[in-house]
């Protein structure tokens, strides 16, 4: 080996600007890879973070995945006679024994969770009418389980438990109409109920569609609202790792009888169109590399035509073909190597300069960051496929060269 890679380094510093062609090859696409999938799997973090943060992990609903069988088709499952068409009894919607069940949940390691009754409501002011979802919750329950607390720009939801009658709004509700905290505002359930509530706070999420249409009371107040006294309709839940929430979804499912829903089910759609990004984003910058590799393999291929002679007479003084091969792979792998080093000082430079830049959207008052993946993952990826494409770029000239018959090359035949 040490012999070997005596060989291999001559040839190298041999051809020294080919060489340099070769690693500055490898380093170009190594940092470009380093720069366009961290800044790609920034992005996806980022997303998936607003995604997983601003919604709970698993949702909780007053229904079932399939309607209940009718007790007589359980009980004989094989009747010559079918009953069809039975009307169920009308019943108030809500989670039966909703207390028990979110004891069972909150039982669960690593689960915070808070009960919520919604529904649609009307809020009125100063005769003008806006649709919004009336949201029933319990203050310090919903803190543990949501970051509406960490978007409040005026008041609390801890002013919620101080006053039964007030009311959370977000700012596009508030500025459509003129309201602030100290307003006071009508709600109007659908069966007509209605009751003034005071703005107690105020929260701005950036979602304009959300500020405009959620607003927050106590439950207590909203079961008398809704005229669903003890009942929620659903209970939200935040855990310790957001990837389980598909397998503590199905597992609440089981224990409560009610359908629950994880975020990773709701956003299917969403990770599959992420996931095929992915494909593709890795494809492209892989075949940076690829094409680096090319320029390995022009090299070698040089290197091997004009060294003929030199391989006739180390195979005439003994050395197996293996051993041919093995310089010229010895080759490859020293400018993957050394590629790959300079190619991930470069990407990390590149890196840093990406993260520094600031962009405003159009109709975004805040400065956004270009959002970078720093994980060593990134970098382990970047040089094992910058040692591939050079290790796959030298073998066709490496083997090419542990076949060539010495006889033939010392007579000139080739």
């Amino acid at each position: 080996m040490p012999i070997a890679l005596d060989i291999a380094v001559a040839h190298l510093a041999g051809r020294k600007r080919q060489t340099l062609v070769s690693v500055t090859g490898v380093v170009l696409g190594v940092a470009f890879f380093l720069g366009v999938s961290s800044l790609m799997r920034g992005s996806e973090d980022d997303f998936l973070k607003r995604l997983v943060d601003n919604s709970p992990h698993v949702t909780v609903y007053d229904d079932v995945r399939r309607g209940r069988m009718q007790p007589a088709a359980l009980q004989w499952p094989q009747a010559a006679v079918a009953v069809r068409n039975v009307r169920p009894l009308r019943e108030t919607r809500g989670i039966r024994g909703w207390r028990e069940k979110l004891a069972v949940i909150e039982a669960l390691p690593g689960v915070r969770a808070a009960p919520v009754l919604a529904d649609a409501a009307v809020l009125t002011f100063a005769g003008r009418l806006q649709g919004v979802t009336l949201s029933g919750v319990v203050p310090e329950k919903m803190k543990h389980v949501t970051t509406i607390e960490e978007k409040m720009q005026e008041g609390s939801l801890d002013a919620l438990a101080a006053d039964p009658n007030g009311i959370v709004i977000g700012r596009a509700l508030a500025d459509k109409f003129n309201l602030h905290t100290g307003s006071t505002l009508v709600i109007l359930s659908a069966d007509g109920t209605s009751r003034s509530l005071r703005v107690v706070g105020i929260f701005r999420t950036g979602n304009s569609a959300y500020d405009e249409n959620q607003v927050f009371v106590l439950l207590k107040r909203a079961q008398a609202l809704l005229a669903r006294v003890n009942r929620v309709n659903r209970i939200v839940l935040q855990l310790a790792d957001p990837h389980a929430a598909q397998s503590a979804a199905q597992a609440i499912e089981a224990a409560t009888g009610y359908k629950s829903v994880s975020w990773i089910e709701a956003s299917e759609d969403l990770l599959s169109l992420l996931l095929v990004r992915n494909i593709i984003m890795y494809s492209v910058v892989a075949a940076i590399l690829v094409v680096a590799g090319f320029g390995m393999y022009n090299t070698i291929s040089t290197i091997v035509m004009e060294k003929t002679r030199d391989i006739a007479i180390m195979k005439s003084m003994g050395f197996h073909p293996r051993d041919l091969r093995r310089i010229f792979l010895l080759e490859g792998l020293i400018v993957g190597v050394g590629g790959s080093v300079l190619g991930s000082l470069f990407g990390l430079g590149l890196m840093h300069v990406l993260a520094q830049i600031e962009i405003r959207p159009p109709g975004v008052t805040e400065v956004v960051h270009l959002p970078i993946f720093w994980g060593s993952t990134q970098f382990a990826m970047a040089a094992a496929f910058a040692l591939l494409s050079c290790i796959a770029a030298s073998y066709l000239p490496a083997r090419r060269a542990g076949r060539l018959r010495p006889v033939d090359i010392l007579r000139g035949a080739t």
